[in-house]
């Protein structure tokens, strides 16, 4: 048990450093695709632009490790934002990624389960303010030309524009209740990948940023970026030792969910059922009625598990459930791998919202009525005001966004029972 400060981020820095794939010594990502005759690009970045980007900085966020406040940052804008464009062009141009834009405080966040495991903490990087305002500036290059080429399968609902949560689920249940009113079995197969955001390979991203036709100045820039970083954790007022960042894209910075869309792109190649997507949350399903509809859905998760094996990821097999809709389902049993068979659930939590296998989501309007009604509880409790201009706001602002969060169709049978 540790009890320090210290020891709990040695500890901690510890645990998030074993999750990371081995480094790949015969292949440096920063060499890797730059002869594949990618066209180039000569970044030009104006002070005009910086001093936007430093306008709208958050003073209340915290520095990275250069402690850079960006409260400083900001009341400094129009006298710093000329030499920061210099040198983000610069870096842009030639490649070179200043030594701190790459080192990370890691803030653990915790998640949920018991306290005492670190595996239930999410590593938060907190990176140099700078660097990230650069990495705002290339992210609308990147995301330019990810649209403009239509590069990311629409199946990927995460991190995208106009899509979201709610436009994931109406888009995969949209499909899932169709089968089923027509009296088709279907089984969809929730997975769920291990530590998906920190195992990401440099030198395999490398190579799906250069498939994916960006110019060799910004992969190159890219590939930088991410090789040789360093982290510590801060717990408190202590902070542990550096350790090396051999995989992953960090998690809290800018450009960090766009290349893991980039690096996951590929992984419905060749599957026959529907794969919907949100970042790493992936949900496979399937008409099931004979035989045959079973043995695909079986053929697509030995082929989504060959995929995980190749790209150097996991599939945290205990996490990934198989949920059957229809009356007529024989409830077939599925495996991941060649002696992992996968449990069935009857309720799961689809990004945020539980479904069951009748495909009822009255236990989602229960919780989030259960929440509401807390939360009226203790404005009833706390309030001795019973005029309207006092409740209302409060309502407003406290009650209504419990029912609305979710999801819209669930909305009405929910605000139904508050």
């Amino acid at each position: 048990m540790a009890t320090g400060d210290r020891e709990k981020a040695e500890l901690l820095n510890a645990f998030f450093a074993s999750v990371f794939s081995e480094k790949e010594s015969h292949l440096q990502p920063q060499q890797h695709g730059m002869d594949e005759g990618l066209g180039e690009i000569q970044p030009q970045i104006g002070k005009q632009v910086v001093q936007e980007h430093l306008a709208t900085l958050n003073e209340f966020k915290s520095p990275g490790p250069d402690q850079l406040h960006p409260r400083v940052l900001k009341e400094l804008a129009e006298v710093i934002s000329e030499p920061l464009a210099i040198i983000f062009e610069s870096s842009w141009r030639t490649g070179e990624v200043p030594a701190d834009w790459r080192r990370a405080n890691v803030v653990p966040i915790f998640k949920k389960g018991k306290k005492n495991d670190p595996n239930n903490d999410r590593p938060v990087s907190l990176t140099s303010i700078p660097g990230k305002i650069l990495e705002k500036i290339i992210k609308e290059v990147v995301c330019e030309h990810l649209e403009t080429n239509a590069v990311i399968a629409n199946n990927q609902h995460g991190f995208t524009k106009n899509k979201s949560c709610q436009t994931n689920l109406i888009s995969f249940f949209d499909r899932v209740t169709s089968w089923v009113d027509t009296g088709n079995a279907v089984d969809v197969a929730y997975l769920d990948f291990s530590k998906a955001f920190d195992k990401v390979p440099h030198d395999l991203l490398a190579n799906k940023l250069v498939k994916c036709g960006l110019d060799k100045t910004t992969v190159r820039w890219i590939c930088n970026w991410l090789s040789e970083r360093t982290q510590r954790v801060l717990t408190n007022a202590s902070s542990s030792s550096w350790k090396e960042v051999t995989s992953g894209v960090p998690q809290g910075s800018v450009l960090g969910p766009v290349l893991f869309n980039i690096f996951i792109n590929d992984l419905d190649k060749g599957l026959e059922g529907t794969i919907i997507k949100f970042a790493d949350d992936t949900k496979l399903g399937g008409i099931a009625n004979t035989p045959e509809d079973r043995s695909r859905i079986q053929n697509d998760l030995d082929r989504l598990e060959r995929w995980a094996k190749t790209n150097k990821m996991k599939f945290n097999r205990d996490k990934c459930k198989i949920l059957h809709f229809g009356r007529k389902n024989g409830n077939q049993r599925y495996r991941m791998g060649d002696d992992a068979w996968l449990d069935s659930s009857v309720c799961e939590k689809d990004l945020g919202v539980l479904v069951d296998n009748k495909l009822n989501m009255s236990l989602q309007c229960d919780a989030a009525a259960k929440k509401a009604n807390g939360i009226l509880a203790c404005i009833n409790r706390g309030i001795a005001s019973r005029s309207r201009e006092v409740l209302l706001p409060l309502y407003s602002a406290l009650v209504r966004p419990h029912l609305e969060s979710d999801c819209p169709i669930l909305g009405t049978a929910v605000e139904g029972r508050c």
